[in-house]
């Protein structure tokens, strides 16, 4: 992975779609965030069914990415991740903004997610950003020693999408 340039000035964010390089990139991070990380598969299957699949870049550097799928007038966002040396930096922030602009551009009111019920860290950042708790689905993650985790059901609210406002 490339570093990017120390002190306070970073390249300007963008969203690229993957490529093999960028997804083997994407693996490498996946696999240190998470005990139950995606495979390649379930990149490729996001991909080839035509999901929003966006590596974000900073220069060289990749910071993160994220996958969602739209359905009707919503969209579901199925990873999030940000690389852990550029965490607590905006970039999550950053992505959400990128994804609810997409939202906009598509027309789609609401987005929706699932986070792990211990993953607080999250849980925190996507309540700032103005998504509800809205349900609980039982044993819906793979745990340690073959148990499951419980997930939160999360929703935004983007009635700029239907009204015309974006």
């Amino acid at each position: 992975m490339s570093a990017l340039p120390r002190g306070d000035e970073l390249p300007e964010r963008r969203f690229e779609a993957i490529d093999a390089e960028r997804l083997d990139e994407m693996l490498e991070i996946e696999a240190r965030a998470y005990d139950f990380p995606w495979t390649r598969g379930n990149f490729l299957d996001s991909q080839r069914a035509g999901y929003f699949v966006r590596a974000l870049m900073a220069g060289d550097a990749l910071l993160g990415y994220c996958v969602a799928m739209q359905g009707v007038d919503e969209m579901h966002l199925l990873n999030l991740t940000i690389a852990a040396q550029h965490q607590g930096r905006g970039h999550a922030r950053w992505t959400l903004d990128q994804l609810r602009a997409e939202c906009v551009a598509r027309r789609l009111a609401q987005l929706w997610l699932e986070v792990r019920l211990s993953n607080e860290r999250a849980r925190a950042l996507y309540e700032r950003y103005g998504f509800r708790s809205v349900g609980i689905r039982r044993g819906y993650y793979p745990a340690r020693a073959g148990t499951r985790e419980d997930a939160v059901v999360m929703s935004l609210a983007i009635p700029e999408a239907i009204h015309g406002l974006g």
